[in-house]
């Protein structure tokens, strides 16, 4: 008997407790709808509040991303001695612009110039031998026509001929081996560019490992960037299409310098999540420099017709990003947009159709279905007035406005 009034109490409590958190929690529920629809009715019988506005409009917009970029020469080599000697003399100095073919240093010739002379005369000793084999020959010919040589004794002859024209075209590759060899004695320029530190000086003894100069080229030159993968399809696209525009922000220059995209990696780094990038831009002017570090700035894509307004609009909060819309009757309603891309003061978003009325001014104190009003600017003429009063003439003013952006 006691156990059944046990196990009874206990469904007693948990039936007592289940209603009574029911009850609460409608409670609350019909505690906060009432509030809610005080909030809105509260906000609905307010005084209206004075607020600026302006048309959504819709343009074009260009997808511009920013990077940090290294300066590059286009074309840096190292100049090397190809063989084992002496400097004679150094014809150029440090810094110095300098064009392909200019002589920069001379090494000691005089074992070169020997040898060339020596096979020069080699040649020369060779060259006389075959005349002397042609003459042979030719004598050789005419006495088998007269029938007092054999045709064996003319063979031999023949062979020696073709064996000696054998020795001269090796005696003429052998003089041309010992010029190209003396000609390593005049070192000159691979390419045009400025020269670096020198490392020599006459009388150094060098070496194909020695290091002479390097010549950088400074025009035209590149700068090496990085941006991330999600922009490579946009990238690869617009590439495809032609001549992609670079820019570089350089806190020195009133305007950005201009160039052109000439590279995108074949790989993505999968550490970074980056595609490596490279930019050529014209230097007649010497601006930049190897090494530097510089602002990038790319248009990666163009947003056709986007919805375009105020960055001023704009409210974050818990729910995202929301703008106030001012509907016919004067009273504002939230809604949520994306933001796609900023540019200056506005931004392209979605979620918005255009031609809508957005607060840009004065939003802070307004509540969904609060009534505002326009702000009448300073020194507004009546004519002004008269305008903003009526809302076809208002909506010719503010769109207006933004028919340059349109453009």
């Amino acid at each position: 008997m006691k156990k059944r009034f046990m196990v009874f109490l206990a469904v007693v409590i948990v039936v007592g407790s289940t209603l009574a958190a029911w009850y609460s929690f409608q409670s609350k529920g019909n505690a906060n709808s009432t509030n809610q629809k005080a909030r809105v009715a509260e906000a609905r019988d307010a005084p209206a509040v004075t607020v600026s506005s302006t048309l959504v409009g819709k343009q074009n917009v260009p997808v511009i991303v920013d990077s940090h970029g290294t300066v590059v020469s286009l074309n840096s080599v190292a100049v090397h001695p190809q063989t084992t000697s002496t400097i004679r003399q150094v014809q150029v100095k440090e810094g110095q612009f300098v064009r392909e073919g200019e002589v920069l240093f001379t090494l000691d010739d005089r074992v070169d110039r020997a040898n060339v002379e020596k096979a020069k005369a080699q040649l020369a000793r060779d060259q006389a031998t075959l005349a002397d084999y042609e003459r042979q020959f030719q004598r050789s010919t005419e006495l088998v026509a007269q029938k007092f040589l054999s045709q064996s004794a003319l063979d031999a002859v023949r062979t020696q001929l073709e064996s000696q024209r054998a020795v001269v075209q090796a005696s003429i590759a052998a003089v041309q081996s010992a010029q190209i060899t003396n000609s390593y004695n005049l070192i000159r320029a691979p390419s045009t560019g400025r020269l670096g530190a020198i490392t020599v000086f006459a009388g150094s003894l060098v070496q194909p490992s020695t290091a002479l100069v390097t010549i950088t080229q400074l025009n035209p030159i590149g700068v090496s960037f990085t941006l991330p993968e999600r922009y490579l399809p946009s990238v690869l696209k617009a590439k495809k299409g032609g001549n992609v525009p670079v820019s570089l922000i350089l806190p020195e220059l009133n305007s950005p310098v201009e160039g052109m995209l000439s590279f995108i990696d074949n790989a993505i780094d999968s550490q970074a999540g980056t595609i490596q990038l490279k930019a050529n831009f014209d230097n007649a002017n010497g601006t930049l420099w190897p090494g530097q570090y510089v602002n990038v700035r790319m248009v990666v894509d163009t947003l056709k017709s986007a919805v375009v307004l105020p960055q001023a609009a704009i409210i974050t909060n818990t729910l995202g990003k929301q703008v106030y819309i001012v509907e016919a009757d004067q009273k504002v309603k939230p809604v949520t947009v994306t933001v796609l891309t900023t540019f200056g003061a506005q931004a392209a978003v979605s979620g918005l159709k255009g031609g809508e009325r957005v607060v840009v001014e004065g939003k802070q104190n307004l509540r969904p279905g609060s009534s505002v009003r326009e702000a009448i600017p300073p020194n507004t003429t009546p004519m002004r007035k008269q305008a903003s009063n009526g809302e076809g003439k208002s909506t010719g003013k503010i769109t207006a406005m933004f028919a340059g952006l349109v453009q």
